[in-house]
């Protein structure tokens, strides 16, 4: 098995890398998926052991919607959280986009950037024809990125993880609805992944 952590930038934009989690990073994003704040509307806080196998997961699918990744600061190389494509177990046929920053980075546009250039390579790299962003339903701050993004009410639900059971409110856009308002965000695709 070949080691997870590192590789090349998988999106560039004026302000952020998105790229593969390096090592250094697992102590910080830990940090992130341990905060209750971070994680309120996320189905509880994870464990040191199991955000270090999403992250290791992530690294080996990032770039085929396999889940978030690193968003770092392009001035000063800080790590600002994760953003990337996924797919979850409840639409399992959409890719959705997501977002998790530091509270620090909260307010700042790191998610809409981030966000702005998974939805570009969604649509032009991968090829999709919609995109979906789900939040809980009292995630007014996802939800507030999300139309940001240009994304537009799809409808609400009742979900169950596990045990636990939550209403959530999903968003979607569409490569059409992309195309006639969306401004090119993304300065450069790695060429690994042609």
């Amino acid at each position: 098995m070949t080691e997870p952590w590192g590789g090349e930038p998988i999106l560039i934009t004026d302000r952020l890398i998105l790229r593969p989690f390096r090592r250094e990073d697992v102590p910080l994003y830990q940090a992130i998926c341990a905060d209750p704040k971070v994680m309120e509307f996320l189905g509880g806080t994870w464990t040191p052991d199991h955000t270090e196998t999403v992250m290791a997961q992530a690294n080996r699918g990032g770039k085929n919607a396999g889940g978030m990744v690193a968003i770092e600061r392009k001035t000063d190389g800080a790590f600002l959280g994760a953003a990337g494509l996924g797919v979850e177990q409840w639409y399992p046929d959409d890719i959705q986009v997501g977002w998790r920053l530091i509270p620090a980075y909260w307010g700042q546009g790191y998610a809409s950037e981030a966000g702005r250039a998974w939805l570009d390579y969604g649509f032009d790299v991968l090829g999709r024809e919609r995109i979906i962003a789900m939040a809980d339903t009292p995630n007014h701050r996802s939800i507030a990125v999300m139309r940001r993004l240009g994304m537009v009410f799809d409808h609400e639900a009742r979900l169950r993880d596990g045990e636990d059971e939550f209403d959530a409110t999903i968003y979607a856009i569409t490569r059409a609805a992309w195309q006639s308002q969306h401004r090119p965000e993304i300065l450069r695709l790695s060429p690994s992944f042609d």
